[in-house]
């Protein structure tokens, strides 16, 4: 496990009134302000409003700035972000898939614990307040906790969905029973403050590059695991749908990933199921049109299946920028549909901010400015060139934002950066332990 003397210790929640800010609060009932101040006290928004009187209470001058919610990532698998070193995208030996499972099986906690910690300066970089940690390397409790450890150290709010080492057998079952000693930890509050909640993460019983697990080893799995009471990740193929249904796997409590390759059938039993789907578009782009086919976002959407946004790997992608996942689900879309079938920069900072939040189970408290739910909140300049001059804020942020324009990230009312930078840890720390890492891995690879 990480040593613990590295531990940073996160910034005090406080209070303070973010002031004179262009507010987009995702919450219909509240609406937008072109100027409104947001009064935070120990982590929870106490109100909104065109101006507040609040005496002796600090305040944050966020004039030329947009305050929305916090990006919530759906799908991240965080423990391989230092292998985008190593990885060249479609190359047939050092390509995502083949680095991830041949070096997997050599990497330690630590280098997990690394890699995660890289992957979430990047992510708060850009905004994201919220990661769906999808761990499908998880070769031990070791490993688990290690992550875990990762997730609580950096301050963000967090999924971690418990997967299965790289290189376990199809046949066998995911070790269930590490992830029973989990969700007893993590229920009983000992891990992240409550910002934390367990999933699962499993194998897929269709053809993918890693193989097809039997669909008896998937039920079983299933069984367990929502016997926890705990809720399903899977990636999704071809045919998928199709089976769980089959089987009677679909639910409320499954997410799946990547909306490509689906039947009207399948769309249909998904909507009647309650089953999410969340996309990557950056990676779905690259996919689209060879073995999975167009992003199916506009079918899921008239069906009314709920969705969200997701980064994927910035081993795969090259990086974790949120912006580029609205704008390319756009681009996507405008390709399929052109001006026939809108796709506002309002709706997809729905799916970048709510959708996410319905979609992890935790709207009722982040995904909206809102009073009464806790302060995950980002700052955007637009007083920056490629902001300037702004006048519609929605468009603004679809079409133009960069992580570079993110001034302010604040998660659970604490101050992770300001200024563009880090308030409670040296950024340069995290890159080096990272690059290290991935180096040695490197070399026990050889």
């Amino acid at each position: 496990m990480p040593d613990e003397s590295r531990r940073t210790a996160l910034p005090p929640r406080g209070e303070f009134v973010i002031h004179g800010v262009w507010l987009l609060s995702t919450d219909a009932a509240l609406g937008d302000f072109p100027a409104a101040d947001i009064h935070v006290r120990d982590g929870n928004i106490v109100d909104v409003a065109p101006s507040l009187d609040a005496p002796g209470v600090a305040r944050i001058d966020a004039s030329g700035m947009i305050a929305l919610p916090g990006f919530v990532d759906a799908h991240w698998h965080l423990w391989n972000s230092a292998l985008r070193a190593l990885v060249k995208s479609d190359d047939p030996r050092e390509g995502y898939f083949p680095v991830t499972m041949r070096l997997g099986p050599l990497c330690t906690p630590e280098d997990a614990y690394r890699s995660v910690r890289l992957g979430l300066a990047e992510a708060l970089a850009s905004g994201i307040t919220t990661v769906h940690d999808w761990s499908h390397n998880v070769r031990s409790a070791e490993h688990a906790d290690a992550e875990i450890r990762a997730l609580s150290d950096m301050g963000v709010r967090a999924r971690f969905s418990y997967g299965w080492g790289q290189d376990l057998p199809l046949e066998r079952a995911m070790n269930l029973e590490d992830l029973g000693r989990v969700a007893r930890e993590v229920g009983a509050g000992s891990k992240c403050e409550g910002m934390l909640h367990l999933g699962a993460a499993l194998r897929t019983p269709v053809a993918n590059p890693r193989g097809v697990v039997p669909i008896g080893v998937l039920c079983d799995e299933c069984a367990v695991i929502r016997s926890l009471g705990l809720p399903i990740t899977m990636h999704a193929r071809p045919g998928l749908v199709r089976l769980l249904h089959q089987h009677a796997l679909l639910g409320s409590d499954l997410q799946l990933v990547h909306p490509q390759g689906l039947s009207h059938e399948e769309i249909a039993q998904l909507a009647e199921a309650g089953t999410s789907f969340t996309t990557s578009p950056v990676i779905e782009m690259h996919y689209a049109q060879a073995t999975r086919g167009e992003i199916q976002f506009q079918e899921l959407e008239d069906a009314g299946v709920r969705q969200s946004l997701s980064v994927d790997s910035s081993a795969a992608s090259a990086n974790g920028d949120f912006f580029s996942c609205m704008r390319a689900l756009l681009w996507s879309h405008k390709q399929r549909f052109g001006a026939r079938v809108p796709l506002g920069p309002r709706r997809l900072l729905e799916l970048a901010t709510l959708d996410g939040a319905r979609d992890l189970g935790i709207a009722d408290r982040v995904g909206s400015i809102t009073p009464g739910k806790r302060a995950d909140v980002i700052l955007v300049r637009t007083t920056d060139a490629n902001m300037a001059p702004m006048f519609d804020p929605a468009y603004a942020l679809v079409y133009s934002a960069q992580p570079g324009n993110v001034d302010t990230v604040i998660v659970d009312g604490r101050i992770l950066r300001r200024g563009g930078r880090f308030t409670f840890f040296d950024e340069s720390d995290v890159v080096r332990e990272a690059t290290e890492s991935v180096r040695a891995l490197a070399r026990r690879a050889a």
